[in-house]
């Protein structure tokens, strides 16, 4: 995705660089503690089995819609989603080869990870003040 294509409005709420950095960061540490799901799917799955913590979106995914449902789930469950600017970088993030336009992070007892995964929540909450 070049830099200047504009971003689907129906992406909302987007991460700003900083934040995105921080997400994908985040999820680059859920993968070595096994706690992401990865794809659309997965990430429904997580959400209706109330196992999803934070789900993160492309929003350069083709067509967007494909994973619009997920929003309105997130907001039913009350789990926060943001969107990121790409799918390649996602995927990396999640650790795999292949592009990824969306993925869940899941709950996980005494995680490690619980107060990076609450600090972005909060942010993300920020963002769509």
């Amino acid at each position: 995705m070049s830099e200047n294509q504009e971003v689907n409005p129906k992406a909302y709420p987007l991460a700003p660089p900083e934040l995105s950095n921080r997400i994908l960061d985040l999820l680059q540490q859920a993968v070595s503690y096994k706690q992401i799901r990865k794809g659309a799917n997965e990430a429904t799955k997580a959400l209706n089995r109330g196992k999803a913590e934070l789900v993160v979106l492309a929003s350069d995914a083709e067509p967007l819609e494909i994973l619009l449902h997920l929003p309105l789930v997130c907001e039913d469950k009350n789990v926060p989603y943001v969107f990121v600017k790409s799918k390649v970088a996602l995927g990396r993030a999640c650790g795999v080869s292949r592009s990824v336009i969306a993925c869940a992070v899941t709950t996980k007892e005494m995680s490690p990870l619980d107060s990076q995964i609450t600090e972005l929540k909060n942010a993300i909450e920020k963002i769509l003040i």
